[in-house]
């Protein structure tokens, strides 16, 4: 099962009760964390996660509604004694960003190790999960990510032996290893439906958040804006809609769809969730510490 928690909902600054943005992903107890905006090291701790989980941080671009909560968090997970090795990820330019940003935290017991993509898409391992970044539409470099985790087929006996594979193998073949010119395909059936969760933020609608949320059990896209009056600026400042975001979780097919990243102008963003529903009917007007656990379809 996979543990969403969405640490922060805010965009440019935080209000009380609203942090800015972060988003903290935890799949069979390992974590990774999305952009760290301030209050993200508070937020942490009020929803009973644990740093030492995290094992990549992805960064989607480099205003500091994003990344204020760095410096700080990075010193944190030093002083609870972190000597692995902590990956990042993010738009060109990420390892001076940061080392910049560390001029207050220069000395660290730890690594960080970077990985950039120049408005690229890629897809890399990152906390048990299969990590897509791509590049999206904002006023600098932006990159929204996809997190999926695979689940194979079933062990189909009657396949195995029709293939010859001696029973002695059975078990290596389901753990997914190949063995003696056997494999783990000769001993299940189809792959069953996974998990699969996008965020995207700080863009305007493109192609690749439908491509990649695409029957997502969950999307987490941005709400910068609900009154319609505010349209002409989304687009100016490169930002969505709240409507735009419902339209794009129902082209997409999406199972639910989370909207986060509120201008502080919007001082109650649920006031447009009736109109929202009507779009796109799970629509949830998220709040801080808003979480979900997704489980696998039963099947």
């Amino acid at each position: 099962m996979m543990d969403i928690t969405l640490l922060g909902t805010g965009g440019m600054l935080p209000l009380p009760g609203r942090n800015l943005t972060a988003l903290y992903v935890r799949y069979d107890g390992r974590a990774l964390l999305i952009d760290c905006g301030e209050g993200t090291q508070t937020a942490i701790r009020q929803n009973g996660l644990r740093f030492k989980n995290i094992e990549g941080i992805l960064i989607t671009h480099f205003h500091a509604d994003h990344l204020s909560g760095l410096p700080g968090l990075l010193l944190t997970l030093g002083n609870e004694d972190r000597t692995e090795p902590l990956h990042m990820y993010g738009p060109a330019g990420l390892e001076k960003t940061v080392t910049s940003l560390r001029a207050i935290v220069p000395e660290l017991p730890y690594e960080i190790i970077y990985h950039e993509y120049d408005q690229e898409t890629g897809v890399f391992p990152c906390a048990g999960m299969d990590v897509t970044v791509f590049p999206v539409d904002h006023t600098i470099p932006c990159l929204g990510y996809h997190m999926g985790v695979k689940r194979t087929g079933r062990f189909d006996p009657k396949k195995a032996k029709e293939k010859g594979v001696p029973q002695k193998l059975w078990g290596l073949l389901q753990r997914g290893e190949s063995i003696d010119g056997f494999t783990p395909e000769d001993v299940l059936g189809a792959p069953r439906r996974g998990l699969s969760v996008l965020y995207a933020t700080d863009t305007r609608p493109v192609p690749d958040i439908l491509r990649y949320g695409k029957d997502a059990d969950l999307m987490i896209l941005e709400g910068m804006y609900g009154e319609e009056e505010k349209q002409a600026r989304a687009e100016y400042t490169h930002h969505m809609m709240m409507q735009e975001a419902a339209q794009t979780a129902k082209e997409a097919g999406a199972r639910e769809m989370w909207l986060t990243h509120y201008s502080p102008a919007t001082p109650d963003p649920a006031e447009y969730e009736e109109a929202l529903k009507a779009i796109f009917p799970n629509t949830v007007v998220a709040q801080d510490g808003q979480s979900i656990t997704l489980q696998f379809d039963k099947d």
